[in-house]
This record gives structure tokens, C-alpha cells and sequence, in this order.
């Protein structure tokens, strides 16, 4: 997330590599995105940049109150770096921070949830079982986290935790949800993303419909033209929660939908695609059709 989940080599899994397909692939939830923001421009001066994880890890353990969570943000900033991930002590370390900050503040956990998400998958066993049981208690953001963390775990056993809170009356977490389970290995979760593209939410509909082409299911070909109807999505979106004026939540909609429509080399798609290619007004979405176009022929 450049965003809470950044861009990474694409080193992993396909399917399990939840953390480079909530950028590339998946709509992830404006409030998720938005707290990083925040903690970044306000917090980012207060640790050095040359630090190690073990540095953080004992921060978190050791620190006052306010840099408990800054150390666990920028540990789980560190974890986007695949040398750091290299390191296979550090999944155990993490496990075991993130049981001991149940009482702590809940943005610790939020954070730690995120460096554990970032660990290659599969995850260890215990990370798993951590997340898991941290649900029940888990609100807010924090509860977000977890799911985007499980959703990166690799475990297709995952899916039977997750599907339940798709009953969530929160868009916020239903959409964290659906993009969970289309990062989530099997066949187990189709069911509830076919649910989705009935769902209230437009953001929602639009997970599902992209986390369904990911799983190589046409069932939202008509969402995703949808996605491409850039003055339908325009009446959907909304700038709340934009943190930087150079985000476009519209386009980021767009280049999803086209990235989908590509995956299923869907020809009916392939007029608005054009359209978009010659037409839209944002340089990124212009390139991000002319690719999808290559690859679809």
C-alpha cells in the first residue's frame, strides 16, 4: 500500500501476493490508505531512516506511548524491502510482538498486522493463527489490517474466517473482504464474490468483479465495463478521504478495470478500452489502456 501497501517486486505466489495486487489489481479501502497517509507526512521525521527491524521491534517493546505505534509503522514501511523479508527470524519476532500488543494502543497492532501481511507467503503457521484470533476483538482499522494481512497469508484455509464478515453492515469492511478473499488461492470463496457484485457499495461490486478475473471468472464482465464508463464511475466516486492532491481515485478505478478486462482478454470490452486509450483525460489511464490492448491483441 503506497498506501498501506506498496509496490513490491513481483517475486511472489500470483494469486497470494495480496500486498503488489492491492496496488496493481485491487481497490483497496480509502480509509486504509488514508491513515498511512497521515502517519507519513506527521511521524515520518521522528526515527531514522537507517534503522533495522530489530531496532523497531525493541522500540515497540521498550518505547513510551507515542513510539510504540510510529516504530511499528515504519517497521511495517521497512517490510516492503525484499532483503528485509529475506530474513525468516524476523515472522517468529513479529508473531510474538503482535500477541503482546493486545492491550496496547490499537495502532501497534494495526501496523503490526501490516508487517506480518508482508511477509512472504505462506505465512508461518502461528502468524496465522495470531490473525485469526485477533478478529473477534479487532475494530476499525485495526480489524482492516488483519483481514488484508490474512487475505496475504497464502492459506486457502483462510477463507472460511473471512467469508463470514462479508455480512458486515461497514462497505469499508466488506470490501477489505472481497479483496481478501480474490487474493486467496481455490475455489471456495467464488460463491461470495458472485454475491458482490450485487452489493450496495459500487467499490465493493468493483472488488469483486476484478477479484473474480483473478480467479479467471467472467461473472463481472458487466461490472467491469462499468469500471470503464469513466462518467458513470465519476457520479460513484467521491474525494473523501484523498490525502495528496495528485491522487485520482477515478483513474485508479479505470486502471483497474482495464487491468481486468485484459487478465480476461474480454473482447467485448475492447471498444471502451479503445475509447479510453484515445480519449480519457488522465495520461495513466491513456497508458494503462494501450497496455491492456497489447495484451489482449
Amino acid at each position: 500500500m503506497d498506501k498501506l501497501v506498496e509496490r513490491e517486486p513481483a517475486t511472489r505466489n500470483r494469486l497470494a501476493a495480496a500486498p503488489a495486487l492491492a496496488v496493481q489489481f485491487f481497490l483497496i479501502p480509502l480509509a486504509v490508505v488514508g491513515v498511512t497517509a497521515l502517519v507519513y507526512v506527521g511521524f515520518r521525521s521522528l526515527l531514522a531512516d537507517d534503522r533495522r527491524p530489530e531496532d523497531y521491534l525493541a522500540e515497540i517493546r521498550t518505547g513510551g506511548t507515542n513510539r510504540r505505534w510510529p516504530a511499528a509503522y515504519e517497521l511495517s514501511r521497512l517490510m516492503a524491502d525484499p532483503a528485509v523479508r529475506d530474513d525468516r527470524t524476523l515472522g517468529p519476532a513479529l508473531v510474538d510482538a503482535f500477541k503482546a500488543s493486545a492491550a496496547d494502543d490499537p495502532k501497534v497492532r494495526t501496523y503490526l498486522a501490516l508487517a506480518i501481511g508482508r511477509l512472504d507467503p505462506p505465512l508461518p503457521p502461528e502468524a496465522v493463527t495470531a490473525l485469526t484470533e485477533a478478529l473477534a476483538g479487532a475494530q476499525g482499522e485495526t480489524q482492516v489490517s488483519v483481514i488484508w494481512a490474512l487475505g496475504s497469508s497464502g492459506d486457502p484455509a483462510v477463507v472460511s474466517t473471512l467469508q463470514p464478515l462479508y455480512g458486515s453492515s461497514d462497505a469499508g469492511i466488506r470490501k477489505m473482504v472481497v479483496y481478501a478473499l480474490g487474493a486467496l488461492p481455490g475455489d471456495a470463496q467464488i460463491v461470495t464474490l458472485r454475491t458482490a457484485l450485487q452489493d450496495p457499495a459500487p467499490d465493493v461490486r468493483w472488488n469483486a468483479a476484478v477479484a473474480l478475473a483473478r480467479h479467471d471468472r467472467r461473472d463481472g464482465i458487466p461490472v467491469i465495463g462499468e469500471m470503464l464508463d469513466r462518467a458513470f464511475v465519476e457520479q460513484k466516486v467521491t474525494v473523501e478521504g484523498r490525502q495528496r492532491a495528485d491522487e485520482d481515485p477515478v483513474a485508479e478505478v479505470l486502471i483497474s478495470g482495464l487491468r481486468a478486462a485484459a487478465a480476461l482478454r474480454e473482447e467485448s470490452l475492447r471498444s471502451s478500452i479503445e475509447t479510453l486509450s484515445r480519449q480519457d483525460r488522465s495520461v495513466k489511464v491513456r497508458q494503462a489502456a494501450l497496455e491492456a490492448l497489447k495484451v489482449m491483441g
